[in-house]
């Protein structure tokens, strides 16, 4: 999984005393102080004026120095969010080349820091951009990748196929509280993928279900600040429990959609520092195959789908045969994988699963 894609209390020359800040592995912190001789080299003819492209060239060399993956997209994240971008390449000419005043540089440094402890960029701005949303991000919640996206598209596709097939069939004419579409989304997180459905669904409603706190109330939080909960029910719920009763607030559902655990637990150890150190490794770590929760939606899915009912999942590239070959043991189940998907690397990555009929 990628963890990104290609969103100084006075430490720049005379400013500042040698940098470490409290906690700071003295590995890392040496490494620091040996890029003070940068530092007095980029800037001793300007001092106290530093821009931006100085800072994001500073930074770079730093986090090269301590092995921080993608140090260049960290640095220019991290200066570009202080001065109120987006992007590094957002930034106008005069931004980039305008002195940053010393709060603001004490602010690269703060988050910089955090960045030097291996925190994901996104965490350490609190906030990422997934499709058009900007979204609140802390740990340990799992951070949406950008491939979840094309999860989403399949997801739309249906909709739009299922929207067309309920007018076509006069539902419109049923009285306006009732949605055309009802989805649900199985282990949260952010919100990303229910927030991007209603933002693109306005006659959907959606029902989002999350085992952890954490990504329940952040969920909440997202919702919030898009306006979106009157078309939400949220909540805090484990799958793996036998009641399923309460997550069907509006009757049985049109869609399941999830990104749930599907790392194989042998590669766990392999995964970034980032991720293991501050990801709730739960939303990650499927069992032994993979699948453990997986299967735990599959079992659940008939008792919750409509007939012709959809199941979207996201997997790894060694599931598509699992998960049908373990349909294929479960006819009890009435579901059949209609279709598999690739992500933009060409792995087959996500799964439409389809209800036959009725249980």
């Amino acid at each position: 999984m990628k963890l990104l894609i290609s969103p100084l209390r006075r430490m720049i020359m005379g400013l500042l005393p040698p940098w470490a800040p409290v906690g700071m592995n003295p590995i890392k912190s040496a490494a620091l102080n040996a890029h003070q001789f940068l530092l007095r080299q980029n800037f001793s003819g300007k001092p106290g004026l530093v821009t931006a492209l100085d800072l994001v060239n500073y930074w770079q060399e730093v986090f090269e120095a301590n092995r921080i993956p993608e140090a260049q997209e960290s640095s220019e994240y991290i200066v570009s969010y202080v001065l109120g971008a987006k992007t590094f390449h957002s930034l106008s000419a005069s931004s980039i080349s305008t002195p940053l005043t010393a709060e603001q540089q004490e602010q690269v440094q703060q988050l910089s820091a955090k960045r030097l402890q291996r925190m994901p960029v996104q965490y350490v701005l609190g906030e990422w951009d997934f499709q058009d949303l900007t979204l609140k991000m802390r740990p340990p919640v799992f951070i949406p990748r950008p491939e979840t996206e094309d999860l989403i598209s399949l997801v739309l596709e249906e909709a739009s196929r299922k929207n067309k097939s309920c007018l076509d069939n006069a539902v419109h004419q049923c009285p306006p509280t009732t949605p055309l579409l009802v989805i649900l989304e199985i282990g949260c997180g952010s919100g990303a993928i229910a927030l991007s459905l209603l933002r693109k669904l306005p006659q959907s409603q959606v029902i989002a279900v999350d085992k952890e706190v954490a990504a329940v109330n952040l969920t909440r939080e997202n919702v919030q600040r898009f306006q979106l909960q009157h078309r939400l029910r949220l909540f805090h719920h484990d799958v793996s429990s036998s009641s399923w009763e309460q997550l069907l607030p509006w009757g049985p559902v049109d869609i399941i959609v999830s990104n749930p655990p599907y790392v194989f637990h042998e590669d766990m150890a392999h995964l970034a520092v980032e991720i293991l150190r501050y990801e709730n490794l739960d939303a990650l770590d499927g069992g032994n195959d993979g699948m453990r929760v997986i299967k735990r939606i599959l079992e659940l899915a008939p008792c919750i789908l409509k007939n012709d009912g959809s199941v979207f999942l996201e997997v790894d590239p060694r599931h598509p045969a699992m998960v049908e070959n373990w349909l294929q043991s479960r006819p009890d189940l009435f579901l059949s994988l209609c279709a598999t998907h690739k992500d933009f690397c060409g792995k087959p990555r996500f799964l439409h699963i389809q209800k036959t009929c009725s249980m």
